[in-house]
């Protein structure tokens, strides 16, 4: 299993900017060997930077968005327009300033009654419409994560049920932390993408990303289990997120 890669950056602008070239470059890649691309967004607030770039030239333009298939790695179980949602995030700041058709945007549907249902039915849709690893899984060209200050990422909380799933692809658990329910993508989806790519930012971060990093995986930390099977998980930090490391380098990469 390849080890995570670590790059260390000298700010939250320098990371947005990075997780911009790299988004850019694995969609054209993707997009030129296979016909289309994969991509996961992430949720909370670190991507916005992030966004607000992709959605500005020159990645305007650069990127096929006429090939690109956007999905979601989680969602709060609101409904679409709700301040909380992770697709209004990305639907204000990018998704509605490209050209990129209605149909290949696949919201995760959170605002479904049948919570269960709908992490069911965004299974199959990921059964669909992306290509399968030899073992089954559906794989992603490239999902973009961020980490929370208590080390969860996705909607995978520490000692959840969610956390520990190995048979589905998308579950839907009320998260108790959160007061509310969550979907996400399971650990064998995520580790079994093209690329990985963690944005983080801040201080307030830094435990979590050496507890992410340099700790055994334990249900304590759910980023931890996020390690690549066959693709490649790469860690974006400015450098207040990577004050707490000691097995990388501050300068750049591991």
């Amino acid at each position: 299993m390849r080890e995570p890669e670590v790059v260390v950056l000298p700010d939250s602008a320098a990371v947005a900017a990075e997780a911009a070239a790299r988004t850019a470059d694995v969609c054209g890649r993707a997009a030129a060997s296979r016909g289309a691309c994969a991509l996961a967004l992430s949720g909370g607030e670190t991507p916005k930077p992030l966004y607000a770039l992709l959605a500005a030239e020159p990645y305007r333009s650069r990127i096929p968005w006429g090939r690109v298939e956007v999905f979601w790695g989680d969602e709060r179980c609101v409904p679409p327009d709700d301040p909380r949602s992770n697709y209004r995030l990305a639907h204000d700041l990018l998704l509605s300033k490209v050209p990129l058709p209605a149909g290949q945007i696949h919201r995760m549907p959170g605002d479904t009654r049948d919570h269960a249902a709908a992490a069911n039915a965004y299974a199959e849709t990921l059964r669909r419409r992306l290509p399968a690893t030899a073992d089954g899984w559906p794989r992603f060209d490239l999902i973009l994560l961020g980490i929370g200050d208590n080390a969860h990422t996705a909607s995978l909380f520490p000692r959840s049920a969610a956390l520990r799933e190995r048979a589905r692809a998308v579950v839907a658990e009320y998260v108790e932390s959160a007061k509310m329910w969550r979907m996400t993508l399971t650990v064998p989806v995520l580790t079994h993408a093209v690329e990985v790519v963690f944005m983080v930012s801040g201080a307030a971060k830094a435990p979590a990303v050496r507890a992410a990093l340099e700790e055994p995986p334990n249900d304590e930390v759910p980023a931890a289990f996020i390690r690549p099977a066959d693709g490649r998980v790469t860690w974006l930090l400015d450098s207040a997120a990577a004050a707490d490391l000691t097995r990388y380098g501050r300068s750049g990469r591991a």
